[in-house]
């Protein structure tokens, strides 16, 4: 086929849920493609010899690699293909915001042409595997006598889980809270990411002889310091960004009707029954407020809408999450933020807020939201719920004395990710901030090679395989 031909077919779209049916449940929105579409869909690539989709990836997966194995039907070796440098392509395809990384860098998607559906290739790919029950595992190493504690289940910690258990490292995973996959399972609601997806990758480590002990916070039941004594030779602290940022607003503690975003989606994951009442006011733009919102929907609220202080240009949020969130009837006051929050009794009953201009870019690149001077309006409602971003919860570090930035998240060498604490290594989010899976894993891997470098008493920087890379 010649670029011409690729260049004139148009990118395929899934097949989604009815908003009529979607909004009553939390069963998984889009549906993958059919062999037919991921084939004609494959056909799109244009095979670039210098593949910016591959820079544009933090895992840096061989993308046109796995599409040409694809598009000539060999289903199988895509996937392995894929498996060369991802550990969580089921997760991964799946909540990535593809636009921002893969897709973003397509030379497709530029200008007025659309990205190839990298995304969706990838999870047709898995799919296939399982529907056809193919092997997905693989090999694992005997052990060599080393033990590693990791805390945190999510994707950086099931990541180093991972690679060091396939290098015969015997590995413990301690997970706080009742369910594994930290925000994987308990930020993302089942609608974007269902739970047996999760479910697998855990089966997958604990087949390779992976202990998962939940329940156990470190740093409250167990320090740190005492795993050591337990015979652990190394630490891997991934405990991501779970601890809610405050809006800073008077009565925003103690206001019935106040609840933050992470909190709200935990509590919800975790199986507890929450009435926010019908009016509900998110507050932020990211992917966070974006689920908030349409659990809130999907649990009974009939009147919900979100709070931006910026454009819908400068939106953090993924744009298919953002799509559908507006197909499903909640609203974005876009260039607004609240000031005060109005309650009697102790109860919420609305929220003031004031209007926003755009000024000059801030140091995040995005154009800085500047207050419009008298421009106070009011909002009642039932529920107020801040959704602007996580910070680091330090419980897991009591006792000891760790080096942190001035964002509160580990500081650690920006290569190897070793900590203050030579025998403790961190990543994901609590080195990151909060960001995307794929970030997480891909430190999780780099991690995963510096411990087994410190547990041979090699140099952490000689001959590596993997380095951090943190511009994607």
């Amino acid at each position: 086929m010649k670029p011409q031909e690729r260049m004139a077919i148009a990118r395929q779209m899934p097949v989604e849920l009815s908003v009529s049916e979607r909004i009553r449940n939390f069963d998984e929105i889009v549906a993958g493609y059919s062999t037919k579409t991921a084939i004609l869909e494959a056909n799109r690539c244009l095979q670039c010899k210098k593949p910016a989709c591959r820079d544009g990836c933090p895992i840096h997966n061989d993308i046109p690699g796995f599409i040409a194995l694809l598009r000539e039907g060999e289903f199988e070796k895509a996937y392995w293909k894929i498996r060369e440098t991802s550990s969580m392509p089921a997760v991964c395809s799946r909540v990535c915001p593809h636009e921002f990384q893969c897709e973003g860098s397509c030379i497709r998607g530029k200008g007025k042409g659309q990205a190839v559906a990298i995304g969706m290739l990838e999870r047709f790919v898995v799919d296939w595997m399982v529907t056809n029950k193919k092997n997905m595992s693989t090999p694992c190493a005997l052990p060599v006598g080393k033990k590693v504690a990791i805390v945190g289940s999510g994707p950086a910690g099931m990541s180093v889980a991972y690679y060091l258990s396939h290098k015969g490292v015997d590995c413990t995973v301690f997970e706080s809270l009742s369910e594994f996959g930290g925000m994987l399972s308990v930020g993302i609601p089942a609608f974007r990411l269902p739970r047996d997806i999760i479910d697998a990758e855990f089966a997958a480590l604990k087949s390779c002889g992976v202990t998962i002990v939940k329940g156990v916070t470190i740093g409250k039941d167990k320090c740190l310091a005492d795993l050591m004594k337990d015979g652990f030779d190394a630490v891997f602290i991934g405990v991501g960004a779970h601890a809610s940022r405050k809006l800073g607003l008077e009565n925003e503690e103690d206001s019935e009707g106040v609840m933050h975003g992470v909190d709200y989606l935990r509590r919800i994951n975790l199986g507890e029954k929450i009435d926010l009442g019908k009016k509900v006011v998110v507050v932020g733009g990211g992917n966070v407020a974006i689920d908030v919102a349409r659990t809130a929907l999907r649990l009974g609220s009939t009147d919900v809408f979100i709070l931006y202080r910026r454009s819908k240009d400068e939106m953090p949020a993924s744009r298919a999450e953002v799509h559908h969130l507006e197909e499903e009837g909640v609203r974005i006051e876009m260039l607004a933020a609240p000031v005060k929050i109005l309650s009697e009794n102790g109860r919420l009953v609305g929220v003031e807020c004031v209007r926003m201009e755009l000024g000059e870019p801030d140091s995040s690149g995005r154009r800085r939201p500047v207050v419009q001077e008298e421009s106070n309006f009011i909002i009642k409602a039932d529920s107020l719920i801040p959704a602007i971003s996580q910070n680091v919860d330090h419980t897991a570090d009591q006792g000891l004395e760790f080096k942190l930035t001035g964002w509160g998240t580990y500081d650690t060498d920006p290569l190897t990710l070793q900590t203050s604490v030579d025998w403790a290594f961190a990543g994901g989010d609590n080195v990151l901030g909060p960001q995307t899976a794929a970030k997480a894993v891909y430190q999780g891997k780099v991690a995963a090679e510096s411990i087994e470098r410190f547990l041979n008493g090699q140099d952490l920087m000689t001959d590596r395989q993997f380095l951090c890379q943190l511009d994607v």
